[in-house]
């Protein structure tokens, strides 16, 4: 077992700043520096190409309280500095910062956080039914290009309910703006034709969360395929760790799922880290994670499609 790391600021400053003093070749370099709540210090195996992008992590910063609603795990500084060594590390470099449960609607920590990534990030956002046009094109305006709807943990408006979706994604469509749904297999398939409908885009996190145990034969499944099938959701390669009960390295149940669905819609699947792994006892080993997209799609073509191409189109990076 892995002991979470928790560095405070100080200690991911003076890593990074030794990483970047480093006249060692950088795998060497790499091998002495651990990345903030990742395990193992090796840099993947699998190959990963130019401009790759992590389409969801977290940025939290103790510069930014947490919601008044929020009663689970406190803030701690898993900010810019400590990422940029996630990517020294994974050989990424285009991010998509989502706004956690945590901050509620308050997205200062995931803009902050997009505006010192700069041209490389962008911002998935959580709003509440309130926020008004300005709002929405001001926060558009510093890389903004969706929102996320959770249905699974606390949100500071209470029940998330399919009325709320909805709404949402009328209010936000004119910008042409997506939908990331949080939602159990459970939750998808009794929405299946609430999110059939929705205007916009949709993306699924974190591949459906059907429930461990279940995987294939979820009932959620062929309401996820259809959806795929219609042309205008996507799929996050993300969170084996949370849809397994066989764990890691190969988390064999989660990779049966995320392989039907790679090869369903290789046009529309993006992975994501879920970094900084918040709630998690023990931290994964984020290339490992990254390494599993060897199996999910074993050809080089598909994994440059799922880690550069599908990710430009969906939040309007250039492409390369």
């Amino acid at each position: 077992m892995t002991a979470v790391f928790n560095p405070s600021r100080r200690d991911m400053l003076k890593a990074a700043g030794a990483l970047a003093a480093a006249t060692l070749p950088i795998g060497d370099a790499l091998a002495q520096i651990a990345v903030p709540f990742s395990a193992g210090t090796e840099p993947p195996k699998t190959a990963v190409p130019a401009h790759a992008c992590d389409a969801h992590i977290h940025i939290f910063s103790m510069r930014f309280p947490a919601s008044a609603h929020w009663k689970g795990q406190p803030v701690a500084d898993s900010d810019v500095a400590a990422y940029r060594l996630f990517q020294q590390r994974i050989g990424t470099s285009r991010t998509v910062v989502v706004t956690p449960s945590t901050y509620g609607t308050d997205n200062r920590a995931t803009l902050d956080g997009v505006a010192q990534l700069g041209a490389s990030a962008r911002a998935v956002v959580v709003v509440d039914l309130d926020v008004t046009e300005a709002e929405l094109k001001d926060m558009a305006a510093r890389g903004a290009v969706g929102i996320r709807v959770n249905f699974v943990t606390p949100q500071s408006w209470g029940v998330t309910t399919a009325e709320r979706l909805e709404t949402m994604a009328r209010k936000v469509h004119p910008l042409g703006w997506h939908v990331q749904v949080y939602m159990t297999g459970d939750q998808i398939a009794d929405h299946a034709e609430v999110l059939a409908r929705l205007p916009t885009p949709l993306v699924i996190d974190h591949l459906a969360r059907l429930l461990p145990g279940q995987g294939l034969n979820h009932r959620a499944v062929p309401v996820v395929r259809k959806l795929l099938d219609g042309g205008r959701t996507w799929m996050k390669l993300s969170g084996a760790y949370l849809n397994t009960t066989s764990g890691p390295p190969a988390y064999a149940d989660a990779t049966e799922v995320a392989r039907l669905f790679a090869k369903a819609a290789p046009e529309r699947m993006v992975w994501g880290s879920d970094w900084p792994h918040r709630g998690e006892k023990h931290m994964p080993d984020d290339a490992g994670l990254l390494d599993l997209l060897a199996d999910w799609a074993p050809s080089e073509a598909a994994r440059r499609r799922i880690l550069v191409d599908n990710p430009a189109t969906l939040y309007g990076f250039g492409r390369s």
